[in-house]
């Protein structure tokens, strides 16, 4: 008889662990939604959230039609990205103002911010020139997002914008801190998952040689 008991507790267990697991995991997965749509839409009726999210989930008919529920969630991305786009573009303004207030900090066209870290005594390159430079990139929270293993050789005019008018201005031998704004670096797209957009983007470089 105990030995039955045993062998019924030891089958038991795997199914409630199971179960619980479940249950967590579906807790873990309303808790992280209820975040992402906190942040999003603070407004949000739960109710009908709710009633949305379980008539799908079941697949039983939608008391709203696909396409008023396509222009809806469509329309909210768009208002979504414009304030996203907004956000990003104060917080630049306020960083790019921050920059500009440094002792030394000079400004270029495009509103590229160069500060000299030292000087260079040698030629400046022209828009046809290839550079050997040294880098490093960072974010304007200071994560880093790129740098040079060693000297590196580029044709100028295929850089980004920020850099193509910050490297004219520097004599070769030099060091600046340079700040591009993101209309001079990568814009409202970004690059990928390093660079999101509307990034100003800080730059370290060091201009080693210059040839045509």
């Amino acid at each position: 008889m105990l030995r039955r008991a045993l062998l019924l507790l030891c089958l038991t267990q795997p199914l409630a662990n199971a179960a619980q697991q479940n249950d967590d995991l579906a807790y873990s997965l309303g808790a992280r939604l209820g975040e992402r749509l906190r942040a999003e839409v603070p407004d949000l009726q739960l109710d009908a959230l709710l009633e949305g999210l379980q008539q799908a989930y079941r697949n039983e008919p939608l008391r709203l039609p696909q396409a008023r529920i396509d222009h809806l969630l469509q329309d909210h991305e768009e208002r979504l990205q414009e304030h996203r786009q907004t956000q990003a573009e104060q917080a630049q303004a306020r960083f790019l103002a921050k920059e500009k207030s440094i002792y030394g900090v000079r400004e270029l066209a495009g509103g590229v911010l160069v500060r000299e870290l030292r000087g260079g005594q040698g030629v400046r390159p022209s828009a046809g020139s290839r550079v050997k430079v040294t880098y490093r990139g960072e974010l304007a929270n200071g994560s880093l997002f790129d740098q040079s293993e060693g000297p590196q050789w580029f044709r100028l005019a295929a850089l980004i914008p920020g850099w193509q008018t910050a490297l004219q201005e520097m004599p070769t031998g030099a060091r600046w801190r340079v700040v591009i704004p993101a209309a001079q670096a990568y814009g409202e797209e970004g690059a990928g998952d390093l660079i999101p957009p509307n990034a100003p983007l800080v730059f370290e470089v060091e201009l080693l040689e210059v040839a045509n």
